[in-house]
């Protein structure tokens, strides 16, 4: 299989990268091609990557037309997939290529050194299926690896613990492309990388979401000197205007796309990852702990994704299809669907509405707490969880005229009625990075990605002279080992996720393909969005860009302060609490990053993403309505 695929790059690649026309801003840069080491057989010319590279870059955040569509946090990254649709390849191609640029140009979210969920529609068979490449722990961690030796207490949550060796999970994003482009493709794996190696090596316009990033995560990147000379040159963030080269990354990326994802879990770079998670290399008189990894070689060779069945839902006659464990998000996603199945919300009034969505959404995290985790570490109750009777028992407990005292308990599985098991909850600690995109194309196929490296900047380490940060990602696992615990730490399982990536049919057909960062939010972010434009007569980009609160059954809600301003009265005499939102690694107080897309039964599609989150997304369609 390898040389058949090995074979494929190299007669297709030059052919197909040649006609790729790529968007960017940036000025050009000098790019040394081959890089040395890397077979220049199959890949473009230095030239024709430098010819690649131009045109104007348009950033609206909504377009609506044919022929396929683009949905991301990033201009260029859309650009990318979208000139990949324009060029003939499918919604699995433009996903991955559109999900490398992101690694480029959002590598505080995303990147070769993370992992995702990739979940896709192929209208030929009918069929939704997705590809878990969530991070893996190493063989050799132990269950009190979060634990401070010294103390027998857990190391202190950020920077400390998310800040070392021991949080990094064995990467799985650059698998997930391989096994998507294999699967779902038509475009062999250099041709869809290609972009982004122009990207890196090129450069990239800084805007004020990047700065901001950086500047948020100024003293952990000082912590270590690697990230310094990558991501603080001269000691600072980059200025806003200034082209941001990594040419790095350029050159991983390149050994990637000629060798495939060997490049990454086999040989030199797969043992100068291992070498950072086992010696994190600090600044010098740095007091930061960064507890060492134990990943190994080995356990990057043994890195594969799972292939799986997605998890189900029909809500107000609509299938809803979302990423089964390890991740937790299509499970509590349609758990609370099928609550909300309950209650006509379009006839609510505004308060009523919101006030159930908060309670299903309570109840949608206590069980999750209580039953997800790896399944094959745990048995997973899914097919109950997803049960419309389970969701009925769950319903029931809900004072449509009061909240709740949270947390509330999870479910009984096996209970009658409302009844209710007495489990403890371990707290969340996922951060609100992440990135997602979606995709479709002229032929009626969807991809809904959802990829990371965990917090803000990740565990802060780069792979010296790889131009990439690794994963924080097992600090998804519950802190502390407690019998029992689906998400306690164990050798070689994936930590539970909340990442979402979701695709909604309406009669066989693609009508919504919707994601988000945003960590644990990410469940309560799709959820409000599909409500706000299934059940409230919002507009896909009104959806989009309404203000958001989160209930994570914590006694108060999270909210943005636009859905305090509007809502807080309407929720009042329910007993809802709002707290404003905000998060350690960030300095914006916002929920989410939704990029998604609808299509209508005339073939019409709306790609709508962010206007102002984030410094706003960028939906593109291949030809615009006129």
């Amino acid at each position: 299989m390898a040389t058949i695929r090995s074979l494929r790059r190299a007669a297709l690649a030059l052919v197909a990268v040649a006609s790729l026309g790529v968007a960017g801003a940036a000025p050009a840069a000098a790019l040394d091609w081959p890089f040395p080491g890397v077979p220049s057989r199959g890949l473009p010319t230095a030239q024709e990557l430098r010819d690649a590279l131009g045109g104007p870059v348009v950033s609206p955040s909504t377009s609506v037309g044919y022929g396929g569509a683009v949905s991301s946090v990033d201009a260029l990254a859309s650009r990318v997939g979208l000139e990949v649709l324009k060029r003939g390849g499918n919604a699995a191609d433009a996903a991955v290529a559109t999900a490398s640029a992101l690694g480029v140009t959002e590598p505080y979210s995303a990147g070769i050194g993370g992992g995702g969920y990739f979940v896709y529609f192929d209208p030929k068979t009918g069929e939704v299926s997705t590809i878990d490449g969530r991070e893996t722990a190493p063989a050799g961690i132990t269950p009190d690896a979060f634990l401070d030796p010294a103390t027998g207490a857990p190391y202190p949550f950020t920077p400390q613990l998310v800040s070392s060796g021991v949080a990094v999970g064995v990467p799985g994003t650059v698998a997930t492309w391989d096994a998507a482009v294999d699967r779902f493709g038509t475009l062999p794996l250099p041709v869809v990388l290609a972009p982004s190696i122009v990207l890196a090596a090129k450069g990239f316009p800084v805007d004020e979401t990047f700065r901001s990033q950086t500047l948020d995560n100024l003293q952990r990147f000082q912590q270590f000197p690697d990230t310094a000379e990558l991501f603080l040159p001269g000691g600072d963030a980059p200025a806003v205007g200034s082209t941001f080269r990594n040419p790095d990354l350029a050159k991983t990326l390149a050994r990637i796309a000629a060798r495939g994802p060997s490049a990454f879990y086999d040989g030199p770079l797969a043992a100068e990852i291992a070498a950072t998670v086992q010696n994190p290399r600090l600044a010098e008189g740095s007091t930061l702990p960064a507890p060492a990894g134990s990943m190994t070689e080995d356990d990057l060779a043994g890195y594969s994704v799972a292939e799986q069945a997605p998890t189900h839902v029909s809500y107000r006659g609509l299938d809803v299809y979302g990423m089964a464990p390890s991740s937790s998000g299509g499970i509590a996603i349609g758990e609370a669907l099928n609550i909300l199945e309950n209650h006509d919300l379009a006839a609510e009034d505004t308060g009523s509405a919101l006030h159930l969505y908060l309670e299903a959404s309570a109840r949608a995290f206590a069980d999750r707490g209580a039953y997800v985790g790896d399944p094959a570490f745990v048995d997973v109750p899914t097919e109950t969880l997803l049960s419309q009777e389970f969701a009925d028992s769950r319903d029931c407990t809900i004072d449509p005229a009061a909240a709740s005292t949270r947390p509330v308990a999870p479910g009984a599985l096996d209970g009658v009625g409302c009844a209710t098991a007495l489990t403890a909850e371990q707290p969340d600690t996922e951060n609100v990075s992440t990135t997602h995109l979606s995709v479709v194309d002229k032929w009626g196929n969807a991809a809904s990605y959802t990829l990371t490296i965990e917090q803000t900047g990740g565990s802060a380490m780069t792979v010296p002279g790889r131009g990439f940060l690794l994963n924080n990602e097992l600090t998804d696992f519950s802190a502390t080992p407690v019998e029992g615990d689906p998400n306690r730490i164990e050798p070689g399982k994936r930590p539970r996720s909340s990442m979402s990536p979701t695709i909604v049919l309406e009669d066989g057909a693609v009508k919504f393909v919707v994601g988000s960062p945003g960590g644990a939010t990410i469940i309560t972010t799709v959820l409000q969005t599909l409500v706000n434009r299934i059940d409230l007569g919002m507009t896909l980009p009104e959806a989009v860009a309404a203000p958001r609160a989160s209930q994570r059954n914590t006694a108060s809600t999270s909210a943005e302060p636009g859905f305090i301003e509007a809502y807080a009265d309407d929720l009042a005499p329910f007993g809802q609490q709002l707290t404003p939102s905000g998060d350690t690694f960030t300095s914006a107080a916002q929920i989410g990053a939704v990029a998604a897309i609808e299509v209508d039964p005339s073939g019409l599609m709306t790609a709508a993403a962010e206007p102002v989150r984030r410094g706003g997304g960028v939906g593109l369609v291949v030809t615009p309505e006129k």
